[in-house]
């Protein structure tokens, strides 16, 4: 037990890292983007704005369940790298399915990636609603600001 919580804790640790740079590139990406978004002409560069911010958060979750998997397939849990990662991918997101399992003492792994994989989801999630108000805000913002000017 004392392996399995070691790893888990390096496995969770190294996952926040990973989802915090990731998070940070993303930040980046739309700083150097944002220049390019007028609410008044820009409705379609804003959908494709957050389609970008969407498929990064889905880049870096993908990255956090490769490693999860890679970690399976290397402690010869799976015998294929497939089922490794089709175990991590409903571990990670919570799903468990429950038709591939670990019998072996990694069992606290996988719970871990469990509540890993909540979590960052979770911070995923508040981060994208965080974009999206943002942009709502800069719009109405200019609304306001176009409606003073009739005034």
């Amino acid at each position: 037990m004392g392996a399995a919580l070691l790893v888990s804790g390096l496995m969770a640790v190294g996952t926040v890292i990973i989802h915090m740079l990731g998070l940070m590139v993303l930040m980046g990406f739309m700083r150097a983007r944002s220049d390019h978004l007028h609410p008044r002409r820009s409705a379609f560069r804003q959908s494709v704005f957050i389609l970008m911010v969407v498929l990064g958060l889905f880049l870096i979750h993908a990255i956090e369940m490769l490693a999860y998997a890679a970690l399976y397939y290397g402690l010869g849990e799976f015998l294929t790298f497939e089922e490794a990662l089709y175990f991590s991918v409903s571990t990670f997101t919570t799903l468990g399915m429950g038709d591939i399992y670990i019998e072996s003492q990694w069992r606290l792994v996988a719970a871990i990636e469990g509540f890993n994989g909540f979590l960052l989801i979770g911070w995923s999630t508040a981060f994208l609603v965080t974009v999206i108000g943002r942009l709502r805000a800069i719009e109405f913002d200019w609304l306001d600001r176009l409606g003073d000017e009739d005034d």
